[in-house]
């Protein structure tokens, strides 16, 4: 226990916000894993919160775009808020905060779970919704800004996040080339599926990706087979 309240105060700093109510923190950190291995003491999990952050940051996000960018058209702003707060965005975020070293997993979770990118991502999400429910808007508002939307000109810069067109018109550039896209895995309950996905040039694979949904999977994988590439380049 003392280990865990020490990790919540290193984590307070490296978040920048300092709890009221610490367990409201604690629970952004129990993924359900921990939290069915130990019904018998009535600790919850961080789904709930885990909502609750997804619609914080979504509006968070989009007031901003629309504030900033006043005459960026609709689809402009959905492409960009999308990948502000997309898995992969989220997961740099767990990684820069180092999360994963506070969260509360199960047994079965402890090899692989405190690096699993949607646990972490869903992880950053819930704090968050604690930073709302502890502080207000304006506290929730200041961790989006240091830690999200600092990102913002990177994405920019980066242009389209439709991985799989960018791959398609770069694989094309070479006549007979063909790609093709496989679920190769899928785990997790049915209201948190995660899937993995490869794709294949030419019957051979050249990147995997994973995501909550089976089209998030496919574009991570497309990214990973465009780095690839240009590493190779």
């Amino acid at each position: 226990m003392l280990e865990m309240v020490d990790n919540m105060k290193d984590l307070e700093q490296r978040i920048g916000y300092k709890f009221k109510n610490r367990e409201l923190l604690r629970t952004a950190l129990t993924h359900s894993s921990y939290a069915n291995e130990n019904r018998a003491s009535g600790i919850g999990c961080n789904e709930r919160l885990e909502f609750l952050g997804d619609s914080v940051l979504g509006m968070t996000v989009a007031d901003y775009l629309f504030k900033s960018y006043p005459d960026m058209p609709e689809g402009d702003m959905t492409k960009l808020r999308s990948e502000l707060v997309c898995e992969q965005s989220l997961y740099e975020v767990a990684k820069r905060l180092d999360i994963g070293s506070s969260i509360l997993l199960g047994r079965g979770e402890e090899s692989s779970g405190r690096t699993r990118p949607s646990i972490l991502a869903d992880a950053v999400e819930a704090v968050l919704a604690a930073i709302y429910l502890d502080g207000g808007k304006k506290s929730s508002d200041k961790f989006v800004n240091r830690f999200i939307l600092s990102s913002l000109d990177s994405v920019e810069k980066s242009g389209s996040s439709d991985y799989k067109t960018a791959l398609q018109e770069l694989i094309q550039r070479k006549s007979g080339n063909q790609l093709s896209y496989n679920i190769v895995d899928e785990r997790g309950p049915d209201h948190c599926k995660e899937f993995q996905a490869e794709v294949l040039l030419n019957g051979e694979r050249i990147g995997s990706g994973i995501g909550r949904s089976k089209k998030e999977a496919e574009q991570d994988a497309a990214k990973n087979a465009l780095a690839g590439i240009k590493n190779e380049a």
